[in-house]
């Protein structure tokens, strides 16, 4: 009984989609990370750039010549992401008739043969699914050996005219969805009436003749499926198809071969493709052949379609590239000089450019000339250009972008690429960070600069803005019209020369951590400029390292559940409860008592803090406020002032009139003061009709407004006049008969609310909104000073439903959600930044809402409505803090305007978190590793820039900042602390706390001198091919600097490193940690595999100057040559012995005095041996291969021996495999290479084991990529600050697995007890029947493998479904209580609590 839960989203970007979606007059971006759709606007804004003039290099001495420009700059801002139950294969984007946003929709294309159609609802502010198709028939397979649908190369290809979809699956099967159009214009860009006689009339879509579309209908009509062998019997073996622009009738492109080809069979096999035009009838459901081009070479693998004026298509190949027109001309041209010997096409010779065109992706470049962009698998750029004589191509050109001009900003291939806008190109990846790749011509740019002598631009740039300053780029969709024109445009014989260059820059970027291949763990590194910590609980216990990318995008990210605070400097402030900084203007004093501490602060400019207030305890028990100024980095108490620490403790702090003001909210008065903390005013409060003086309990602050909440359940509004005066706003008959219990107030000074404005209001230079939640759970709007009326109600905020509108109800019986606290605030970066509406429970949930403008249906007018994001974090509850008195307050939110360059909400409470956002993340809480934080506010000072200051659960008061260089997309802290080069495998050696890395890169390999072959010698080739050269690197972890090298023989690469406890003599059985690393020697095809170990020991040597790091190299101490290729390596026994995976073997080895390692046992296993992985200290091994599945063995010492305990049942491809311990129970994992997770268990017992020969699977779940690694790791309990006198818990915690996977996601695997198990359970259930699921999806279905759980097994839990509980509404998640626990209220959320923690992670207290 286990859950799988995917504790980070995936971050590799495999497919992306530039359309008009969220309106008709919108530039959006879909982007796909395997099972993750993100929906991306784009904002532009002003940045700086160095940009050197024309003849200087980037590295050019003359500074003169460099200078730095503002330049407008394209960044990617997330408008909303959804989680899918399936891995995306395509994306496309049609036109249809009518849809809810006036935009287009988005075909998406899943595994195994799915399509859904979406559309934007602006309604929901989210997408809706308008249809799903499936082709998953067993009839449409074709003959019995045929692959499965699963196993083909399945793509979507879209009409360029939105006519018609078509999914190849399978072999050769395609499945055509037509849609329903108005009507398509005839192509008559190449109508000449002197040739082709008078002009057409205008006819309909061939999917609706002679009428138009009833309003009731879908867009689209019965789709249909097609063999390509029923269009052309020699279409036996597609290579690939795509539609082409610019004809009639949907028309498509197909490359293929009537048989297959092969690189050893060339002579007889050398062109042998053909390239074949179809067009559709989709009324009859036939085609008709228009052209065909044979005897093209073999190497060919991509159609990519083109637009005017250039026309046809581009048959992209390894070694070629040919052009294909619509009459069948061709035009080729040769990229390296293997493109001769391959071949006998003719083509124009440009070998000396050496390219491969292997992985490459050719997008559209040029703006009027049809100029396309290639970017190759090493991250190199090219650009091709046509030669156009007439209307025809005559010659291709293609030109590589040198380093000067960007082209080497790409540091790796790319996995898809879309145009998303004049001079914008996205450029998505798998194995390295996708980005905007931006580009201008030079001859362009000297025009601009001249131009913008006396103009200065400042400020954020709107996109038609920055579209009218770039040069002019066609529509990949523009009408006719506009096609004409763009080919007026080009002269009649033209060619692409160097004299207009392109200069690329990068605009943007998202990260990602894909492919992870490795994990280790070491001891936690200290922030840099960090003070120690004494507590444990400020600092995690353990690094989670991995390793990412590939080529020169590779290297090390370290990653962490949670946010250590890096703290700076300790303050000696007894007492302190709470705490505010304050950034005050200062005043012109000439003489006064304060002018003395004032002189110290001359050194702090007017944006950086200069006060700090605290509340708190005194010596004697009564409530205290002080005031201290900035000296020097150190705080002193200004005590010669007019601020009053005997007055009480202050409820808030705040500053109005541009910081001139600061004011101080106490429990019965206000008082406000200058900026030397001058008495200005005093503010009595006190209810006149009672004569009663209530006190505040929460305060909030918008220039010039003050809005308080009182313990009497009463809100008041004060405003600062002209003077800085305070008075109190007149109340309206809606604020007095309320009675409110938190508010807050908000300037909105973009109008994102866009509530209407009263006509009492229209004088007001500010849009203050004061948000009101009253007892009964309602929220209110009013708009300052008008607090007459509100001008937005919503009734069932309590509720928290996932979606509220002023329409919302909820039947009477319904649930209620206890809402303490309502802040409205502004989260983003420097970027993007947006208003949320952030609600805490009475149990410190929180609950983020982002406003939205609804349609109207009736006219042109919106509603303000407001979705809940998603957020699966639950805050930590320790039992100290039950047991507590439950009346116990923690100080209310605080929002932070500069944290570490975002705009933050924090947390105060048993579990301190933050809520951050950037552009291209929802918002993410992270906890902050602290035990408990009473109070936070921020700190901008010299010594702690944009940090913050706060007081721990000790009363301690310290400054920290954010780590620097970390992201906090992935709701996880990571931070990159190696690049530049590729990491195979990584291991952490704690003695002298160093990584070892094994390096992968790539060497030019040249045939060695041989006297057997001595044709080698003559072999004259420029264009060497790769292979893979190892080498290691020692890291040391707490400067993460090179430490040391050591090179391997060439193409010898790393398999695997491991960090054992191994015997170094066979005396004194002294046992050493040592680093053991197996090796393979990558040496062709035609030669026996070889492989070796090595164990090395870090010793310590004198470093060298300057560079401490240098003061540990390694030391070989054993290399032994071993038969066939070491892939894996674990401890084994109690001895000090290894198990190695040589070739076919497993075999236990021992070290011996002479450095040699002594075989002792083996196992033969017949077959490559992908995985060995021992339960520590047992002698209990595991292994996996690559034909026959998983082998269960046992290793003794006494004699020594490996032993075959059981096998599997079935064949599988084994990756990876581990031990799942769980109490009494041993479970054994395996990943395969179909994506499939295997539960097994060794039972002899069992009736259906044979006396345990056979391991009994138990249940299985598809994982949705192919994970990497398996690591067990050690499992703390669940609350990470135990009472003291809690009894210790009855049975150790148990063990869970993290996974890897080359989508750049982790995931877990945690074992549960009985009662847990069919909690979750049922709660899966109800869940997946009670929320939306996105496309349509099943998530049951997309997690089910084929399984035979008559063993006695269970099905395994989906912990994403788990994952989304907090999206329910207050009176679902009360429903599901009611039937999953058989108890709802306190009881029942308290053990779906428990349960979720069990699974979510919270087990990984030590990261």
């Amino acid at each position: 009984m286990q859950c799988y839960t995917q504790l980070t989203p995936p971050t590799a970007v495999s497919h992306s989609v530039s359309l008009p979606f969220l309106s008709a007059s919108a530039n959006n971006l879909v982007v796909a990370k395997a099972s993750l759709l993100q929906v991306f606007s784009f904002k532009s804004v002003i940045s700086e750039h160095d940009s050197d003039l024309p003849g200087a290099s980037a590295s050019s001495p003359d500074q003169a010549l460099r200078r730095t420009e503002r330049v407008p700059t394209t960044k990617l801002v997330l408008v909303s992401q959804y989680e899918l139950s399936g891995a995306i294969i395509s994306l496309g984007r049609v036109k249809i008739l009518r849809s809810k946003s006036g935009g287009e929709a988005l075909l998406v294309a899943l595994k195994d043969a799915k399509l859904s159609l979406v559309e934007w609802d602006p309604e929901r502010y989210s997408i809706s699914t308008v249809s799903i198709h499936y082709y998953e028939r067993e009839d449409l397979r074709g003959c019995p050996w045929a692959p499965d649908v699963g196993s083909s190369v399945n793509y979507l290809i879209v009409d360029p005219r939105s006519r018609c979809a078509a999914l190849k699956f399978g072999v050769r099967n395609v499945a055509i969805l037509p849609f329903h159009q108005a009507g398509d214009d005839l192509v008559m860009d190449d109508y000449d009436p002197e040739l082709d006689g008078d002009l057409p009339e205008r006819t309909t879509s061939p999917t609706t003749p002679n009428k138009e579309v009833p309003p009731t209908s879908t867009p689209y009509a019965a789709s249909f499926v097609l063999s390509l062998l029923t269009l052309d019997p020699s279409l036996s073996l597609p290579v690939h198809l795509a539609f082409l622009y610019e004809y009639r009738e949907p028309t498509f492109g197909i490359l293929s071969s009537e048989i297959g080809s092969s690189s050893a069979l060339l002579q007889e096999r050398k062109d042998m493709l053909s390239y074949t035009v179809f067009t559709l009838d989709l009324e009859q459901r036939a085609s008709t052949t228009l052209l065909s081009v044979s005897d093209l070479p073999y190497d060919l693998h991509t159609v990519v379609p083109l637009t005017l004026p250039v026309g046809g298509a581009l048959l992209v190949g390894n070694n070629e590239i040919i052009h294909v027109d619509q009459a069948g001309k061709t035009n080729g041209v040769a990229v390296n000089e293997f493109a001769k010997q391959c071949s006998s096409f003719s083509l124009s010779d440009q070998a000396d450019l050496g390219l491969k065109l292997e992985g490459s992706i050719v997008e559209r470049f040029g703006t009027y000339n049809g100029e396309m962009l290639i970017i190759m698998k090493s991250g190199e750029l090219a650009t091709l250009g046509f030669k156009i004589d007439g209307r025809s191509v005559s010659g291709l050109s293609i030109q590589l972008v040198t380093r000067e001009n960007g082209g080497s900003l790409i540091r790796t291939g790319a996995s898809c690429a879309s145009v998303v806008g004049r001079g914008r190109l996205f450029v998505g990846s798998e194995t390295g960070d996708s980005i905007v790749l931006g580009w201008s011509r030079r001859s362009d740019k000297l025009k601009r600069q001249r131009s913008r002598v006396t103009i200065e631009i400042d400020g954020d740039v709107e996109a038609s803005e920055m579209d009218e300053e770039e040069s002019d780029e066609d529509d990949l969709y523009s009408s006719a019209k506009a096609d004409r024109q763009t080919q007026n445009q080009v002269p009649a014989s033209a060619s692409i020369t160097t004299a207009d260059e392109a200069v690329f820059r990068i605009h943007d970027s998202l990260q990602n951590l894909a492919p992870l291949k490795d994990i280790a763990f070491g001891k936690c590194s200290p922030l840099p400029k960090a003070i120690p910590r004494t507590s444990s609980a400020t600092s995690s216990q353990l690094d989670l390292v991995v390793t990412t990318g590939q080529g020169g995008a590779g290297g090390l990210v370290k990653m962490k559940r949670e946010i250590d605070p890096s703290t700076l400097k300790p303050f000696e402030l007894k007492g302190a409860q709470n705490i505010w900084s304050v950034c005050a203007s200062r005043n012109n004093v000439n003489d006064t008592a304060v002018e003395g501490k004032i002189e110290s602060l001359n050194s702090l400019d007017d944006e950086h803090d200069r006060f700090v207030i605290t509340s708190g305890m005194g010596e004697a028990g009564e409530l205290q406020s002080h005031v201290y100024a900035m000296d020097s980095g150190a705080l002193e108490e200004l005590k010669e002032s007019d601020f009053d620490p005997s007055a009480g403790a202050t409820v808030e702090i705040g500053t109005l009139n541009n910081g001139t003001r600061v004011v101080q909210v106490l429990g019965t008065d206000l008082r406000t003061f200058d900026g030397d903390f001058g008495l200005a005013q005093i503010f009595p409060l006190y209810d006149e009709a009672t004569g009663a003086e209530p006190k505040v309990i929460s305060a909030s602050f918008a220039e010039p407004y003050i809005l308080l909440i009182r313990d009497d359940f009463a809100a008041t509004v004060l405003k600062a006049d002209e003077e800085s005066e305070l008075d109190e706003v007149e109340r309206g008959e809606a604020l007095s008969k309320n009675r409110w219990v938190s508010g807050s107030l908000y300037e909105d000074s973009n109008d994102v609310f866009r509530l209407e404005l009263n006509e009492e209001d229209e004088g007001e230079g500010r849009n203050v909104l004061a948000f009101l939640l009253n007892r009964e759970g309602e929220l209110k709007i009013f708009r300052l000073p008008n607090l007459n009326d509100p001008v937005y109600v919503a009734n069932g905020l309590s509720f928290l439903p996932p979606f509220l509108s002023p329409d919302f109800t909820v039947r009477r019986s319904a649930a209620r959600e206890t809402v303490t606290e309502i802040l409205v605030a502004e989260l983003g970066d420097a970027v993007s930044k947006s208003p949320y509406m952030i609600l805490r429970s009475e149990n410190d949930d929180l609950t983020i809402y982002q406003p939205y403008q609804c349609p109207v249906a009736t006219n042109s007018d919106t509603v303000l409505r407001f979705f809940k994001v998603s957020n699966p974090h639950l805050p930590r509850v320790s039992d100290e803090d039950l047991s507590e008195d439950a009346e116990r307050r923690y100080q209310p939110l605080r929002a932070i305007q500069d944290l570490g360059g975002y705009s933050a909400v924090f947390l105060p409470g048993p579990s301190p978190s933050f809520v951050i956002k950037s552009s291209s993340c929802l918002p993410q809480v992270i906890n902050l590793r602290e035990g408990a934080v009473t109070s936070l506010s921020s700190l901008h000072i010299p010594g702690c820039k944009r940090g913050y200051i706060y007081i721990d659960a000790e009363s301690s008061v310290f400054s920290a900042q954010l780590p620097q260089n970390c992201e906090y997309g992935t709701g996880w802290v990571t931070s990159r602390i190696f690049s530049g080069e590729e990491v195979q495998s990584v291991d952490y050696h704690g003695l002298t706390n160093c990584y070892l890395l094994g390096i992968s890169s790539r060497a030019p390999f040249k045939l060695p001198e041989d006297e057997l072959h001595y044709e080698w010698s003559l072999e004259e080739v420029s264009l060497l091919p790769e292979v893979e050269q190892g080498s290691l690197r020692l890291l040391d972890a707490s400067t993460w600097k090179t430490a040391d090298r050591y090179s391997l023989d060439p193409a010898e690469v790393v398999m695997c490193i491991k960090t054992m406890n191994l015997e170094i003599s066979e005396n004194t059985h002294a046992r050493r940690e040592l680093l053991t690393v197996g090796t393979a020697l990558l040496q062709g095809e035609d030669l026996p595999a070889q492989g070796r170990i090595y164990i090395f020991d870090i010793i310590n040597v004198v470093p060298e100057p300057d560079h401490p790091e240098t003061g540990r190299k390694l030391k070989l101490i054993a290399k032994e040559e071993v038969k066939g290729a070491v892939t894996a390596l674990s401890e084994i026994g109690t001895q000090g012995f290894l198990i190695a995976a040589q070739g076919q073997k497993c075999m236990v080895r021992g070290l011996k005095e002479d450095s040699t390692l002594l075989p002792v046992a083996f196992m033969d296993m017949q077959c490559y041996v992908s995985s060995v992985q021992e339960l520590k200290g047992t002698g209990l091994c595991v292994t996996g291969d690559a034909i026959k599945g998983v082998w269960f063995t046992g290793y003794t010492e006494e004699p020594y021996q490996l032993r075959l305990f059981s096998k599997s049942s079935q064949r599988m491809e084994v990756l990876a495999a581990n031990f799942l311990p769980d109490g009494q129970q041993l479970y054994i994992v395996v990943l395969d290479a179909d994506s499939i997770m295997h539960i097994l268990q060794f039972d002899p017992e069992h009736p259906k084991s044979l006396s345990g020969h056979l391991l009994l699977p138990l249940s299985t779940i598809s994982t949705n990529s192919t994970p990497h690694t398996l690591t067990l790791l050690p499992s703390i309990d669940p609350s990470p600050h135990p009472h003291p006198q809690s009894p210790p818990p009855p049975s150790p915690p148990r063990q869970s697995l993290l996974l890897t996977s080359p989508t750049g996601s982790l995931s877990l695997l945690t074992p549960l007890s009985y009662p847990t198990y069919r909690l979750l359970s049922a709660l899966q259930s109800y869940l997946t029947a009670t929320l939306p699921h996105p496309l349509g999806l099943n998530p049951r279905a997309h997690r089910a493998a084929e399984a035979n759980l008559s063993f006695g097994g269970r099905a395994v839990v989906d912990g994403d479904v788990l994952r989304r509980w907090m999206e329910l509404g207050s009176w679902k998640r009360e429903e599901g209580e009611s039937r999953c626990v058989g108890e709802g209220g306190g009881e029942g959320d308290e053990r779906v609590r428990r349960a979720l923690e069990s699974v979510g992670g919270r087990g990984l207290g030590f990261l």
